[in-house]
């Protein structure tokens, strides 16, 4: 539970890289100045966060269950928050999703919408509402240097992350007026265990559907390119995390 002088911060997609990173800056902060309460969809994959937040966990870090694509979990979720009341929401739970678009399927385009844009919107809704009650918030998004400019064969993610973009800047002219304030964070390339697996996967996919030109385009030209990209200007979860 927080104290009096503790701001409770509520973190989405915590399991891994980025939001691991922001729960275990914030949880072991030397003047203990928040509560923090790191939610992932599958509390089997809590183990690397547990170990890596030492003893703030179950101090200053707490673990909540949360599907930000389920209205009941993220019903559920907030309604656990005593008083429901959240200082800071930050939402950084996020799928990629990488190819020749003739390939990707309008079911994984939706997923990643469903995560990547519904998720965040989902979150904002359930919380909005008491922070302008009480005149007073903090709502940060993760998105992307994507979301500001396209990147070729990330067509879904950077929709996504566009769609996120112009939300959070139509409503964060709305908030002013009630002292709530809503930041988006645009990383570039970024070193995760998710993005490795994901590049990792996709380099063995065969992309039906696309023609060969354009399958040897992303997987002779992008892939290299992208890796090489990585490798020299990719910054850390840390990095963004700080």
């Amino acid at each position: 539970m927080a104290s009096a002088r503790q701001r409770v911060v509520l973190i989405t997609g915590c399991s891994s890289g980025i939001g691991l990173r922001i729960a275990v800056l914030l949880a072991r902060d030397e003047q203990k100045r928040y509560q923090v309460i790191a939610t992932m969809r599958d509390l089997k994959k809590k183990d690397k966060l547990v170990q890596a937040a030492g003893d703030a966990f179950g101090n200053t870090l707490t673990l909540q269950a949360l599907d930000v694509c389920s209205d009941d979990s993220v019903r559920q979720c907030i309604s656990r928050v005593k008083d429901r009341h959240i200082d800071i929401l930050i939402n950084n739970a996020g799928v990629g999703l990488l190819g020749p678009v003739e390939s990707i399927s309008l079911e994984q385009m939706k997923m990643v919408f469903e995560t990547n844009f519904f998720g965040t919107v989902r979150m904002i809704k359930e919380v909005m509402p008491d922070m302008k009650r009480r005149r007073e918030g903090h709502i940060i998004v993760m998105s992307s240097v994507m979301g500001m400019q396209g990147v070729v064969f990330n067509d879904v993610y950077t929709a996504s992350k566009f769609a996120i973009e112009g939300f959070c800047e139509s409503l964060a002219v709305q908030l002013l007026k009630f002292n709530v304030k809503l930041s988006l964070i645009e990383p570039g390339p970024v070193h995760t265990e998710f993005e490795a697996k994901m590049m990792e996967e996709v380099a063995k996919m065969e992309f039906p559907g696309a023609d060969t030109d354009t399958v040897r385009y992303f997987k002779d030209v992008y892939m290299p390119s992208s890796i090489d990209i990585f490798e020299a200007m990719g910054q850390t979860p840390d990095d963004i995390a700080r």
